[in-house]
């Protein structure tokens, strides 16, 4: 995420040479892509913080430092 961005509410991703933009709300592609299944779970880890990743997205839009979420192991 970026300090404010605009909206609709969204996370960037990248896999290898790969960008994307995902909606937090539906988790659908606004930009870029991804190859399948870097997407899938890329979503699929979305859905499991998907809370965390929308109150990030607040902090981020009051130029505050946002939350850490674990990374995959």
């Amino acid at each position: 995420m970026f300090f404010n961005d605009r909206p609709p509410p969204h996370f960037h991703a990248r896999y290898g040479g790969f960008e994307a933009t995902v909606e937090i709300g539906t988790l659908e592609l606004l930009e870029g892509e991804l190859p399948r299944r870097a997407l899938n779970l890329v979503r699929e880890r979305a859905m499991m913080h998907r809370e965390e990743l929308s109150e990030d997205w607040g902090f981020c839009r009051e130029n505050a430092v946002p939350t850490k979420i674990e990374p995959l192991a």
